[in-house]
């Protein structure tokens, strides 16, 4: 079997654009008329640029390849260029390819990826959400922890265990800050009115994106000590891994971060800081589905747990459910709300969620297919990318 073709589609998620203004898939066809699908995550380029540099790779390195031959395939995109070290466009240029070739031989084996990977350990997946504005709030959830916590509960009622919000505010390039004292006090009252409305009903999530120093990041856990928070997440930016190592290490609450990370290079080297035990990969940009198996792998040994990263579109999020069924040390699963609405209009067969968990699928190869009439429709048109940070 060979490598023949690949289309890309760039769609527009419609408003409110949970999950990113739009996703990037693939389409790979090999001679057997076998294709697999994959998804790219948030390369910091116009996804017209992106659609070019996914048919470069393809032309220079994919073409004419055996889908099954996933390692020699991945080291020869990573090395392209005498680089050794790509960037996370690139990145998540291999990750989609190699999903999508994940797709292909599972399908041709008649089997799930997670089946080909160590098999089933997790037969449901526990799943979280972010607090997410409704289109009739007048306030916004992020500003006003009364609607923050009444928005948590209704998800508690639907089965969700755990939710996430960021009580920071926004991000910019100036990152990272140091906290005012009225910023301190105001998250920390933020996180006590949902902490105290949900009481025990629900874990709760600080899910942070790198806005503050290292010494503001470890004054602000303090604070948020006593609400036992199942994590912190991304405290400080990705980019100094000891910085957010020293967060981690004067704090009670764990540490989670990995969605702007790539490779088993960059995730041991969180490990090995002990800056985090909660991994949040996401796989369309940290090298795909076995370079993720290898990150599980590699965090089991710290004992640390893996919890894959979703803000992106359904083919990611079926690649997060392939990992997580097969590694030991699964702690949960990000989704968008229940995966419905968009979610569910793309693909031909919605995944499957239920009071809380997210149950595995049983079809071959990634269990999901997409209905390419609407990925059409749905064209992104904008200049804007999947995601950008407050102006300044």
């Amino acid at each position: 079997m060979k490598l023949k073709k690949i289309k890309t589609y760039v769609v527009g998620n419609p408003p409110p654009h949970f999950g990113g203004r739009y996703w990037v898939f693939i389409k790979l066809f090999t001679d057997k008329d076998i294709f697999g699908y994959g998804e790219i995550y948030s390369v910091p380029f116009h996804p017209n640029v992106v659609s070019k540099m996914i048919d470069d790779v393809f032309e220079r390195y994919v073409k004419g390849k055996d889908p099954f031959k996933i390692e020699k395939l991945w080291r020869t995109i990573y090395s392209s260029g005498y680089t050794q070290r790509p960037d996370v466009s690139l990145l998540g240029i291999i990750s989609g390819i190699e999903m999508a070739c994940w797709d292909i031989i599972g399908k041709e084996l008649n089997k799930p990826i997670y089946e080909l990977l160590g098999g089933l350990v997790n037969n449901k997946l526990r799943s979280y959400t972010y607090l997410y504005p409704k289109e009739t709030d007048k306030l916004n959830v992020y500003e006003d922890a009364n609607l923050a916590a009444e928005r948590a509960n209704e998800y508690i009622e639907k089965g969700f265990t755990a939710v996430k919000f960021d009580p920071v505010g926004s991000y910019t390039p100036l990152d990272p800050r140091h906290l005012t004292l009225e910023e301190l006090i105001k998250v920390e009252n933020f996180v006590k009115t949902i902490h105290d409305t949900v009481k025990n009903k629900s874990d709760i999530l600080i899910g942070t994106h790198g806005q503050m120093t290292t010494s503001s990041a470890i004054r602000l856990a303090k604070r948020l000590e006593k609400f036992d928070p199942m994590w912190f997440e991304e405290p400080t930016p990705p980019e100094n891994f000891e910085e957010m190592g020293k967060v981690a290490l004067s704090t009670t609450i764990p540490i989670a971060t990995g969605e702007r990370l790539s490779t088993k290079y960059e995730f041991s080297k969180i490990l090995e800081y002990k800056a985090a035990s909660i991994l949040q990969m996401n796989l369309g940009r940290a090298g795909g589905i076995l370079e993720s198996k290898k990150i599980a792998g590699l965090a089991e040994t710290h004992y640390a747990q893996i919890a894959p990263h979703l803000y992106c579109g359904p083919v990611v999020g079926a690649a997060n459910i392939q990992i997580s069924a097969c590694s030991p040390n699964f702690l949960i699963l990000e989704g968008i709300k229940d995966w419905k609405g968009f979610y569910s209009e793309i693909i031909k067969d919605p995944i499957e969620w239920n009071d809380g968990y997210v149950i595995p699928p049983t079809k071959p190869g990634l269990g999901v297919e997409l209905k390419e009439e609407i990925l059409d429709r749905y064209k992104y048109f904008g200049t804007k990318l999947h995601l950008e940070m407050a102006s300044i």
